[in-house]
C-alpha cells in the first residue's frame, strides 16, 4: 500500500513539474488567422458555412476509400498462400482484378483527373 501511494506521489509530482516548465519554457507566439483556424482540408473555415465548393473532393475521397476497402481484403492472403489450398490464390487474383477494372474505368471516365 505504501508502495502505491509513493509511486502515485511521485507520479503527481512529475506531472506538475513537467507543467510548469512547459509553461516556462513554451515560447509565446501572436496567433495570426490562419493559426486561430482549424484546419478543414479543403474548406476555408472563415466562410459561410453554405457556399458551394467542389464535389470533386468527395468523389476522390470515396474512390479512395473504395480501393482502400479492397486493398484490405487483399492483405489476409499473404497469410493465405502459405496453405495447400488454391482457391486464396484465385480470391486475390479476383480481387486484384476488379480493381484495376475500378481503376482503369475510373481513369477513361476522367475522374482521376483534377483539373
Amino acid at each position: 500500500m505504501m508502495t502505491l501511494s509513493l509511486t502515485a506521489l511521485i507520479a503527481i509530482l512529475l506531472v506538475t513539474f513537467l507543467g510548469i516548465l512547459m509553461l516556462l519554457i513554451g515560447s509565446k507566439q501572436s496567433k495570426s488567422r490562419e493559426t486561430r483556424s482549424p484546419y478543414e482540408c479543403g474548406f476555408d473555415s472563415q466562410k459561410k458555412a453554405r457556399s458551394p465548393f467542389s464535389l470533386r473532393f468527395f468523389h476522390i475521397t470515396l474512390i479512395f476509400l473504395i480501393f482502400e476497402v479492397e486493398v484490405a481484403l487483399l492483405l489476409p492472403l499473404g497469410y493465405l498462400l502459405n496453405q495447400p489450398m488454391l482457391s486464396p490464390g484465385i480470391g486475390g487474383f479476383i480481387i486484384t482484378l476488379i480493381l484495376l477494372l475500378g481503376v482503369i474505368h475510373e481513369w477513361k471516365q476522367g475522374a482521376l483527373n483534377w483539373l
